[in-house]
């Protein structure tokens, strides 16, 4: 059996210099059809309607799907701050064409929540998500993040409570390379997946506990996360949605011109993927 053929899309947090019209128009350059949005590359970031509206139009104009705005954080503490921000994205997401909202959980040394009262405020969180995005028909992607300190680290817990909560047809999961390997998880979850965030690690003075989102690269042939292994894996098993570039290292996201490295980057693990 061949090999499936890995679909790639585009963070904004690759080069969070450029605007929504550059990101869209370097990835309709490198052939690619999808892209990320996100909240939090300063002047670059979809806030206002008129932004989401206006990014969906150029993103139809070149043929680019909107897959997501990233992110609601941290989405699994719910209160009424948290309400009105999930609407708030949620019709950005909406006038913008998009698939769906990536969802964030606490990162928080000093939260002291018992396992028993991060998985109650998880699901009050899912219940309440539901009821918005069901406004507009979007998806959750809810993101578990693999630092030591985070308040969802694997993938079993979110997707036990999605399970739980019989919402499968509202939530998927991001299942990103850097988080899965920093959570020490195994499982893979391919049938709940919806996105896949892919970046590596090249930094051999850190362990996997200590790793931040400042030694995430655009996977090269010395990545320690084995992330070409985890998409591997993932597209054997039936998995069939976009891989989007997510890199954090300020080495990626100040490049002057960051589509060239992504276009090295795709060759890279598309050599792996058939070797």
């Amino acid at each position: 059996m061949s090999q499936p053929t890995p679909r790639f899309a585009l963070n904004h947090m690759i080069c969070p210099r450029l605007s929504v019209s550059e990101l869209i128009e370097g990835a309709a350059q490198l052939g690619l059809k999808a892209v990320e949005l996100r909240n939090d590359v300063g002047g670059n970031s979809i806030q206002t309607l008129d932004q989401a509206k206006e990014a969906g139009r150029l993103a139809r104009e070149r043929g680019i799907e909107i897959l997501s705005i990233n992110a609601l954080y941290p989405f699994n503490i719910w209160n009424d701050e948290r309400a009105e921000q999930a609407g708030n994205l949620a019709q950005l997401v909406d006038a913008c064409g998009g698939h769906g909202l990536v969802l964030c959980p606490l990162v928080d040394a000093d939260h002291g929540a018992s396992e028993h009262e991060k998985r109650a405020g998880l699901k009050d969180a899912l219940a309440a998500l539901d009821r918005i995005l069901g406004r507009y028909d979007l998806q959750g992607f809810v993101e578990p993040l693999g630092f030591p300190i985070s308040s969802l680290r694997t993938k079993q817990e979110a997707v036990d409570a999605i399970r739980e909560l019989g919402m499968t047809h509202r939530f998927s999961l991001v299942h990103d390379t850097f988080h899965h390997a920093g959570a020490g998880e195994q499982a893979l979850f391919p049938e709940s997946t919806g996105l896949v965030h892919i970046s590596g690690v090249e930094d051999e003075s850190i362990n996997f506990d200590t790793m931040l989102d400042e030694h995430r690269l655009l996977v090269g042939p010395r990545d320690r996360l084995d992330s070409v292994g985890q998409v591997q894996q993932l597209l054997a098993a039936g998995y069939d949605q976009y891989i989007s570039f997510e890199p954090f290292a300020p080495a990626v996201c100040n490049l002057d011109d960051p589509f060239t490295a992504i276009q090295g980057s795709m060759d890279e693990i598309r050599r792996k993927l058939t070797a």
